[in-house]
Formats: structure tokens, sequence, C-alpha cells
């Protein structure tokens, strides 16, 4: 018998190295395909000039991503700037304050907006955020606004990577002892005193953890974003602007004038681009995770 359950182990622990292996082999393969599918524009334009040039002329073999790259850096910007606070402030009322049939309301809630199709996001930033900054916000701040703008775009993305953080910020907060709690409020300190200076400094290094993972999350939407940003290949210079950020790019033109010189490659290139800034992000949520866990 012992000799029966040693060979099962060993053969359990061999099959999970393999499908770990080829998880890994997965991530390659797909970095490298990417890589080849895009190689063939830069036999025609240099990598700094991809990055930085801003115009997208195809039919003038014409490829500058810069306007593309400032629309997914506006646009997730604004998304983190919104959702950030309200995420840390539910988080800590959850862990902190609520009773427990708050939480049992809350987290089917949170669960619920979380497996929400972005189609439906989209939809609700269409028919209600962008009416709402095209006749009530934007009148007082420029004199024409078709509401499709970056704001549009960040208000929509915010809402949907809410329910994310918030999950993450939770768990994080869980993982504090109680006796450091104890002790600060032993010491006379508040319970807002004790969620600030106890409960979210001692979890900062799992904050910008969490923060991570959702900008690897925010940088790949696609479907919701497209139908509030205005879609114009442009760098935005105000929150009023429309954009064009990357994953709107590859989804609207994908399928289309694929016949271009070049075209392929470069909407491939555009994958890539977004593929690296993912990897690299989670990567670095991994190792600030290891560096908490060791700690």
């Amino acid at each position: 018998m012992g000799n029966i359950r040693i060979a099962k182990e060993k053969t359990v622990g061999s099959v999970m190295f393999v499908m770990t292996t080829l998880s890994l082999l997965l991530v390659v393969a797909m970095a490298v395909g990417l890589y080849f599918k895009s190689a063939p524009i830069f036999e025609d334009h240099s990598l700094w000039e991809l990055l930085s040039a801003s115009e997208w002329k195809p039919f003038k073999n014409k490829f500058g991503f810069f306007p593309f790259i400032m629309g997914t850096v506006w646009v997730t910007g604004i998304a983190l700037l919104l959702a950030l606070p309200l995420s840390l402030l539910t988080a800590a009322f959850l862990t902190e304050y609520s009773r427990s049939w708050v939480k049992r309301w809350v987290y089917p809630a949170l669960d619920i907006l979380a497996a929400l199709p972005s189609v439906i996001y989209g939809v609700w930033g269409t028919l209600l955020i962008v009416p709402w900054i095209s006749d009530k916000l934007a009148p007082h701040f420029v004199e024409y606004s078709s509401g499709y703008t970056v704001l549009a775009a960040g208000i929509v993305l915010s809402v949907m990577i809410l329910p994310l953080l918030v999950s993450l910020l939770v768990e994080i907060f869980s993982t504090v002892p109680q006796e450091l709690r104890d002790a600060s409020q032993s010491l006379g300190a508040t319970r807002w005193q004790t969620t600030k200076k106890v409960v979210i400094r001692r979890s900062l290094p799992g904050i910008l953890a969490a923060v991570v993972l959702a900008l690897s999350r925010a940088f790949g939407e696609t479907i919701a974003v497209l139908m509030v940003c205005g879609n114009l290949p442009q760098a935005p210079h105000s929150l009023f602007d429309a954009c064009y950020p990357i994953p709107t790019l590859i989804a609207n033109n994908y399928g289309e004038m694929l016949s271009l010189p070049l075209y392929e490659a470069a909407l491939m290139f555009a994958a890539l681009i977004l593929f690296v800034v993912v990897l690299l992000f989670n990567l670095l949520s991994r190792i600030i995770l290891y560096r908490i866990k060791k700690a």
C-alpha cells in the first residue's frame, strides 16, 4: 500500500509539473507568435518610430501608435483615479465597520458586477454617462463635446474594475492580525485612526499589488471602452477629447483591410504591446505578493 501511495503521489506531481510547464510554454508561444506576426513592420519602421509617431494612415504606410498608447494611458489612469479611493473606502467599511448582514448583501452584489458582460457596461455608458457628459458636464468647460470622451471611457472602466479592487482589498485587509487593531484601540486610537494608521499602512504592499492587477485588467478591456471612447486616432489633451485605446484599435480593425501591406503586422504589434504591458504588470504584482508572504 505504501508503494502504491508513493507512486500515486509521484504521478500526481509529474502531471502537475507537466501542466505547469505547458501553461508557461503557452505564454511563451503567444509572445513568439505575436512577435513573428508583427516582425514585417520592423523592416520598414524602427521601434522608436512606431511608438513615437502620431500619424495613423495605413494607406500611406504610416503606423504611428502614440495616439493609441496615450488613449490607453488616459483611460486607464482616469479609471484608476476614480476606482481606487472608492475601493479603499468600501473595503475598509466592509472589514472594519459593517455588520454581517451588510456583507451578506454587498458581496453577492460585487460578484454580480464582476460577472456582467462588458457590453452591458458599454450600453450603460452610452445611455447614461455619454449624455450626462455632453449635456450637463462638458458645457461648463468646453464649447462642444459629443460625450464620447476619455472621461466617459474612464468612468465606465472604473465601474468595471471596482468589484475586482474591492474583493482584493477586502482579502488584504482581512490578513491584518486582529491583535494589532486591539493594541491600537487600547492606546486610545479611534476606529478610523486604527484603520488609517494600522490596517491601511500595514496593507500598503498588498494594495500596490491589487492596483497592479487592476491595471492589467483595465489595459486590456475592449468592448465597453470601444462603445464610449469616440474612436478618434488622436492623443487626448483634456478629459473631453475623444480617444482610441489600443484594444479598441485591434477590435475595430482586425479582419478589415488586412490586404494592405503591413496592416496585419501593425495590428499584431499593437497586440504585442498589450501583451508585454499586461505581462509586466502581472509579474510585478506576483513579485510584490511574494515579498509580502516572505516578510
